[in-house]
């Protein structure tokens, strides 16, 4: 009988603390998995959102049970750092530190392990991913109760992540051949350390990417950030009080939103928030709100990720003890809203897996006049770590 695991994961992170666990490996993983997976996405029409870590979290623990040949592709795909135990301490760093109290600002993650009744998994598999990704396991009978299994998880997800992320398993994806749901939610909401007044707001013009003209509330605000002008384009951080998270907003100038996207990756991205000084900048930016949702297993495949999806060669004996399990989808859905107090976001993936038959200033200030296509990053600026990733190509699109 075929096998069905769902993992899934909507991701928001906080800093890491000094003296943790040595979290760049992980971190340098993290980012260039983002950047190589935007390059899959770059030509879709429309806005893009999405969480990397979310993505390559849920795809961790789904490495932790997998063996040979599998686990080489996944490791190359998600650039895992090879080191176990190394790889396993920084995630629970970030674990920790996400769910850390006394913070400025709304963030919080959570694990669960669903898995069917009965069913003969490693008892240290289940033990591996409570003790490293906070993940406990809980029966549920898919074989009978599939639907309401289905809403039990769905429930989960959205209480966790302020009902932003509904319905992420599809009706029908849960039935008799389900035996292991992963899921991880992350939720964090974030005022700007400085907010924009929504006094100012006003309707304003936005040429989007198939060169239409829509009008959509533009919020004002001048003050002093970081900011840089670099390779045809405008760098701007607005970091979230509390100041260990920021958005990095890149608004091209000269170059085309196409050149920026073609050289977009995360040794570039670090080199232009090098080059950021302290300047007076008069910001226009638009409010936005809008939701995603990605179909992932040929992206996946594209990037090397092959031997999982395949009935005959996927080897997950890491979680049964058996070559009894392979991946048939992995489900991305991700949630943002930018407004002038701050910033909501919110994403979930689901890995789909079968059992087969196998200050002032006197100089002029900077204009960051967002009226046209932009990309924005929200990371730790501790770290670097990318924590959401996307493109507004048209803010009036819901």
């Amino acid at each position: 009988m075929p096998l069905v695991v769902l993992l899934l994961i909507a991701v928001f992170l906080a800093p890491i603390p000094a003296g943790a666990a040595d979290v760049s490996a992980v971190v340098a993983a993290n980012n260039q998995f983002a950047f190589e997976l935007y390059a899959r996405y770059k030509s879709l029409p429309g806005n893009i959102f999405y969480s990397p870590y979310s993505i390559s979290s849920a795809l961790a623990m789904t490495y932790e049970g997998g063996r040979g040949q599998t686990a080489a592709e996944m490791e190359k795909v998600f650039h895992f750092p090879s080191d176990a135990a190394a790889r396993r301490e920084a995630y629970l760093a970030i674990y920790q530190e996400i769910n850390k109290a006394d913070k400025k600002y709304t963030l919080n993650t959570a694990n669960a392990l669903w898995a069917q009744e009965g069913y003969p998994f490693l008892e240290e598999y289940f033990s591996l991913i409570e003790k490293y990704y906070g993940g406990k396991a809980t029966n549920l009978d898919f074989r009978i109760r599939s639907e309401e299994s289905r809403q039990t998880i769905n429930l989960w997800v959205e209480e966790r992540t302020n009902h932003k992320i509904e319905e992420l398993i599809p009706s029908g994806m849960i039935g008799a051949d389900t035996k292991l749901i992963l899921t991880n939610v992350v939720y964090f909401k974030g005022s700007w350390r400085t907010p924009f007044d929504a006094q100012h707001t006003r309707k304003a013009n936005f040429r989007t990417g198939d060169q239409k003209t829509v009008k959509v509330p533009t919020m004002y605000l001048s003050e002093n950030k970081s900011y840089a002008e670099a390779d045809g384009l405008q760098i701007l951080e607005l970091p979230y009080q509390g100041e260990d998270l920021s958005m990095l907003i890149l608004l091209p100038g000269k170059k085309t939103l196409e050149s920026v996207e073609a050289s977009l990756n995360a040794a570039k991205v670090a080199e232009w928030q090098k080059l950021l000084q302290q300047e007076k900048v008069i910001i226009y930016l638009p409010k936005f709100k809008f939701g995603t949702k990605y179909f992932m297993r040929q992206d996946l495949n594209s990037l090397g990720m092959q031997a999982a999806f395949s009935d005959v060669d996927a080897d997950f004996s890491g979680m049964t003890g058996k070559k009894d399990l392979f991946i048939s989808a992995v489900i991305h859905q991700a949630f943002v809203e930018v407004n002038e107090e701050g910033t909501e976001a919110a994403a979930a993936t689901v890995v789909m897996m079968l059992k087969g038959t196998v200050t002032h200033m006197s100089v002029p200030p900077k204009i960051f006049q967002a009226d046209h296509p932009f990309l924005f990053i929200i990371q730790d600026r501790k770290t670097g770590l990318i924590l959401f990733i996307g493109r507004v190509n048209d803010p009036s699109a819901m």
